[in-house]
């Protein structure tokens, strides 16, 4: 694993003015608010730091087979298809603690993430908690990945090209389609790109003691985001669930995880990249000092964002030239 770091910093400036206003407004906690309203104000939470979209050659939305259903999915392609070399291509699955955000508040990553991979990027609409507990929200993302990986030719990709990436919720799906994947047989990945995913729903790491009050995300939210994910009857040990449970990471495709130094989930995704090294796998481990959770999405408030972009764009450069 190869593991670069920075001197440890305060917070960033401008994250410590987000989470200063955000400290004086006596807002609902999640688990107050009813699940419609919570998704209501979605794109506005979304819309901080975001700045302006980046232009991408064409996006095109349609609706995918799923075992649950039709899955929505928006394509981005960063260049004309169909006139070159097939493109490699990125499934991203969206964050939100598996019960909000969508295709659309992640538009902007999409775009931003198409451009500097040089990938098409398949962001995927999986279903929600608490209406749709898991399994269900990881059936529509394999079912995404599986799908991709035999219509690509149709998308203007390549098959044998094809990366999963995800950021919190969806940095844990990421993962458990990797684990999936291996387990059954395919399909192949060429990369995981996990930032601050959602691994272990004990929330027992260090950065949650120290990072789980006052730093956007907290720990009682973070409970209940699992608690809605798992359902009433969820195993916190099912490793499909909590890559962080599962006995055996050999044999899984190269890994790149970013972390926010002031994020709960900052340990257990740095964690799980060691166990990924133990185990043989490639893993680049990536902490961004001075951020906080959800950081990716905000570019026009920390360059930082662009950073964490490069890193996994470059990543999945290297992983889909490598013949």
């Amino acid at each position: 694993m190869t593991r670069v770091t920075v001197p440890r910093m305060p917070l960033h400036p401008a994250a410590k003015q987000m989470v200063d206003q955000m400290a004086s407004v006596d807002a609902p906690k999640v688990w107050e608010v009813e699940i419609t309203d919570l998704r209501a104000g979605e794109m506005t939470f979304a819309s901080i730091g975001a700045g302006e979209p980046v232009d991408v050659e064409a996006v095109a939305d349609q609706a995918i087979p799923g075992p649950h259903g039709d899955i929505p999915v928006r394509v981005y392609a960063p260049e004309p298809v169909g006139v070159g070399d097939p493109l490699p291509v990125v499934v991203y699955l969206h964050g939100g603690g598996w019960v909000s955000m969508s295709i659309r508040t992640h538009d902007l990553i999409c775009r931003r993430l198409a451009r500097a991979a040089g990938a098409l990027v398949v962001s995927v609409e999986y279903r929600l908690a608490p209406e749709h507990p898991y399994p269900v929200p990881l059936d529509d993302a394999y079912a995404a990945v599986a799908w991709v990986a035999e219509h690509a030719a149709g998308l203007g990709g390549d098959p044998d090209r094809v990366a999963v990436m995800g950021d919190s919720a969806g940095g844990n799906l990421a993962a458990a389609v990797a684990l999936r994947a291996r387990e059954s047989g395919g399909p192949a990945l060429r990369a995981q790109v996990l930032v601050y995913p959602a691994l272990d729903p004990s929330c027992a790491s260090a950065s949650h003691r120290e990072n789980g009050e006052g730093y956007v995300l907290d720990e009682p939210s973070l409970r209940w985001f699992w608690a809605q994910y798992l359902g009433r009857d969820g195993n916190e040990k099912d490793a499909l669930a909590a890559p962080a449970c599962a006995d055996d990471l050999h044999g899984l495709p190269p890994a790149t995880i970013v972390t926010a130094e002031f994020d709960p989930l900052r340990d257990e995704g740095e964690e799980y990249g060691a166990r990924l090294r133990d185990a043989g796998v490639p893993v680049t481990v990536r902490r961004f000092d001075g951020m906080i959770h959800g950081f990716l999405g905000m570019p026009a408030m920390f360059d930082e964002a662009d950073a964490a972009m490069d890193v996994a764009a470059s990543a999945l450069r290297d992983a889909f030239s490598t013949p």
